[in-house]
């Protein structure tokens, strides 16, 4: 996903990977467990029915700094009939990108009359909008979705603490618990339980830790707040039409500081478009009922253009001598090309002389692990934009299918630390390149820009950032 990225709530822990979702190191709020070894001892959160009730005459006052709530998500008995199939909602805008280094100038009760009028232009029922009234800001939230620095560690690292041999197991025991339910999935959406399952495990360790924070005011500080407003007004909406459908109450509405709900993290709007009844029971329980939790993730993926019976990353063994700038996410070529330049599997048998498009993935540079990521990679990137997330996704879903271990690489995959790679995005931006925020993470414009700077310079260009490129910038190369 776009912003993969991560799911936590208040607590005494500290986090940031990929976002959590967003996960990142975040101080005072609960670790994701996608940022865990191992899991957490998970809690039950039966879902209790709650019978519609007429309007109340006031609105309870609940703030973001209220201490998380306990009881499991309260689903409504009289929801509406849900779909047990495949949905195919209108592709909604991407969000713009986050509005970094600004400031709020418009004072949140100006701004929480101006979103009451866009939700009732949403069709937003008028209880439903007099909930924004009774929460206030958490700036605790503003400070957390403003540190993503977990995401900073390397490829290598990253994956060791996320890719755990307990996840592998768990996954592998989950699959085989489901079994009907995970075929039934794969018929009809195309998505492998493995897939499904390296996402169930790194998001909530399949329900162990989704989050015991109030989604609501987590949402309503994230939309009054000017980095990321557009796309959290859009999600604050979604919430309050999930709550007119009858789905959740406001009380159930438990989850991550990122407004994220469910065993796979939803955000309202995925969960609007996306979410299914699988076991056909009427409604929707992304909480408690594992058959729901897998037909909606399949049927996510599915929309997001997964391609049955094909892979999405393989790891492979490269040669010393490539043309190192084909080495990029944005580059497809079938794979005769990547056999002819000599690429194999780590066995040493040949990658197959086919036409199936491929991109060549190195994580660490060319002296790194290397993988070859086909089309459904971009579904890995499209949950969330990290590529050190994304990537350890689908290598932990290899995994579970009985990869082995990946190779560290064969040299030296020495990059730059968070205080470093900031340094470098500065270097950059002075010689006139986009590298998006200077914020110590290598994302896609840094990664592309240190690609043309190494061309320039005469460095093999594998876009990886390294101390050898710091020192040449230092020293007024590239301008």
């Amino acid at each position: 996903m776009q912003f993969r990225i991560l799911y936590t709530a208040i607590a005494a822990c500290v986090l940031a990977l990929p976002y959590a979702t967003l996960p990142a190191a975040a101080q005072g709020l609960e670790v994701s467990p996608a940022f865990r070894s191992e899991p957490p001892k998970k809690q039950s959160r039966q879902a209790q029915p709650q019978r519609k009730q007429a309007p109340a005459a006031a609105v309870p006052l609940v703030t973001a700094t209220d201490t998380p709530a306990e009881k499991g998500p309260v689903l409504a008995e009289t929801a509406p009939p849900v779909s047990q199939h495949e949905t195919h909602p209108k592709k909604r805008p991407d969000y713009p990108p986050p509005n970094e280094n600004c400031r709020n100038t418009v004072s949140f009760d100006v701004w929480r009359n101006e979103f009451k009028k866009k939700a009732a232009a949403a069709g937003v029922s008028r209880r439903s909008i007099a909930l924004v009234d009774g929460f206030e800001l958490n700036p605790q939230i503003i400070s957390r979705d403003r540190r993503q620095a977990f995401f900073a560690q390397s490829f290598l690292d990253f994956q060791k603490k996320l890719a755990t041999p307990n996840r592998v197991t768990s996954s592998k025991r989950k699959i085989a618990q489901h079994k009907e339910t995970f075929d039934r999935a794969q018929k009809e959406f195309g998505v492998p339980p493995s897939v499904i399952t390296g996402f169930w495990a790194l998001e909530s360790d399949f329900g162990a830790g989704m989050g015991k924070f109030p989604i609501m005011p987590a949402l309503v500080t994230l939309a009054y707040d000017c980095r990321r407003s557009y796309m959290f007004t859009e999600e604050l909406i979604a919430a309050l039409q999930i709550i007119d459908r009858g789905d959740m109450t406001p009380a159930g509405m438990i989850g991550s500081w990122a407004g994220e709900i469910g065993q796979t993290q939803f955000l309202p709007t995925r969960y609007l478009d996306y979410a299914i009844d699988y076991d056909g029971d009427g409604r929707i329980n992304l909480f408690d009922n594992d058959k729901d939790v897998i037909g909606s993730t399949a049927n996510y993926m599915k929309n997001l253009g997964w391609r049955p019976d094909e892979p999405w990353v393989e790891e492979v063994r490269i040669t010393r001598d490539l043309p190192w700038d084909q080495a990029d996410l944005a580059i497809k070529l079938p794979r005769s090309q990547w056999a002819e330049w000599g690429i194999t599997y780590p066995s040493g048998q040949r990658v197959p002389a086919d036409n199936l498009q491929a991109s060549l993935l190195l994580p660490m540079g060319r002296y790194g692990p290397a993988f070859l990521a086909y089309p459904n990679f971009d579904v890995y990137t499209q949950w969330n934009q990290s590529l050190n997330y994304a990537t350890t996704a689908a290598y932990l879903s290899t995994r579970i299918d009985g990869a082995s271990e990946m190779s560290r690489g064969r040299g030296n995959t020495n990059g730059l630390d968070f205080e470093g790679t900031k340094e470098l995005q500065r270097q950059l931006v002075a010689r006139g390149f986009d590298v998006g925020k200077v914020d110590g993470l290598a994302g896609a414009k840094t990664r592309a820009a240190v690609k043309e700077v190494q061309k320039k310079l005469g460095f093999p260009a594998d876009s990886y950032a390294t101390p050898e490129l710091l020192s040449a910038l230092r020293r007024g190369g590239a301008r």
